[in-house]
């Protein structure tokens, strides 16, 4: 007799504290209550799971475990996954391959465990041709990727892409040449080449230059349309950016640290003029929404091959604490991710 599907438990990993750093405080639960979807949810089982920073940075936070998570926690956000039961007026059905975020915490998402819950807004269909592990590193890179370039650029736009090989640039710099940008990218030298087989135009290598010297020293021959800023923890970028961006240009910060000093120097920023110290150019902050259209244009490209999957490190699910440490060190070309249950997916659909 088979086991009924789904089961009354799952496997999940959880924390209740980040006291040490999350990873050290991840224990794997082996039978953890299924989450009961609303009926705007899909509940799906999670084939893959890729991290990101958001995923620990903001947990870490003094005061965030304690007021705004609910415990035990489960963190993760992208995912690939099969739908189990679709979310009420949903055209997806039971049994097809989905991808997207999971949960409605954008701290603790949930996908780190068996089956999660996922928005109606949140989960597209995985387009034939396109793999579930590939697939799952769209979620919050490829998103934030999406929505800090294409809204502001059109074809022939220069555009300069701070932090080219992370997890989020690895999407912006193939997503830029997609529609047409011309591309220059800041990257370490070991990373210089691989941003140029991404498609980067111009690539400064920040180890061996002074990228605010360079750009400055670029805007002698043209300014750039766009800017975004992967990394935010050189604030030298955001005063100097109405020196290299050309009139109309917007400046978006995606990266920067959870901490006082970043806050403080945000604030600085945003409010006093320039003489003092503030900022003169366009500068704005970011936070991904949850647009499936933007979700079925990436995994479109995908299909087509304008857009590749990058993944620097896969994890068995079992391994999920170590795939935050390598996602710690901040040297991870391209996505992490946590395989939870991939070889259970090509099993069934042998």
């Amino acid at each position: 007799m088979s086991a009924p599907f789904p089961p009354s438990t799952m496997r999940s990993w959880q924390y209740s504290r980040t006291a040490g750093g999350l990873e050290m405080n991840l224990s794997l639960n082996p039978a953890a209550p299924l989450p009961t979807p609303n009926p705007d949810q899909h509940l799906v089982q999670v084939i893959a799971a890729a991290l990101n920073p958001v995923d620990y940075k903001p947990a870490e936070i003094p005061g965030v475990i304690r007021f705004a998570i609910a415990k035990p926690a489960t963190p993760g956000i992208d995912f690939a996954g099969k739908i189990v039961r679709p979310a009420s007026d949903s055209p997806l059905k039971a049994g097809q391959l989905v991808f997207g975020a999971c949960g409605t915490n954008p701290v603790a998402g949930g996908a780190l465990r068996e089956f999660s819950v996922s928005g109606i807004k949140s989960a597209v269909a995985i387009p034939e041709g396109v793999e579930p592990i590939d697939a799952a590193t769209v979620g919050v890179a490829g998103m934030t990727a999406y929505q800090s370039i294409v809204p502001h650029v059109k074809k022939g736009d220069k555009i300069f892409i701070n932090g080219g090989s992370g997890g989020t640039g690895v999407f912006g710099i193939q997503i830029a040449k997609a529609v047409g940008c011309h591309v220059t990218t800041a990257c370490s030298t070991a990373n210089v080449e691989f941003c140029r087989q991404l498609g980067a135009d111009e690539v400064v290598d920040y180890k061996k230059e002074n990228v605010l010297e360079v750009l400055l020293l670029k805007a002698k021959e043209h300014r750039y349309d766009h800017v975004v800023d992967n990394v935010g923890t050189d604030d030298q970028l955001a005063l100097h950016c109405h020196e290299f961006m050309a009139s109309g240009g917007v400046m978006v910060v995606v990266g920067g640290e959870p901490t006082m000093k970043a806050v403080t120097q945000t604030l600085k920023r945003k409010l006093l003029p320039g003489f003092l110290g503030g900022v003169k150019g366009n500068v704005v902050g970011f936070w991904p929404e949850q647009k499936p259209e933007d979700l079925q244009q990436i995994v479109a490209w995908m299909k087509e091959g304008k857009v590749k999957a990058v993944v620097d490190s896969k994890f068995p699910f079992e391994e999920a604490p170590n795939a935050f440490e390598k996602l710690r060190t901040g040297r991870a070309r391209g996505k992490i991710v946590v395989d939870v249950a991939s070889a259970m997916y090509k099993k069934g659909s042998e």
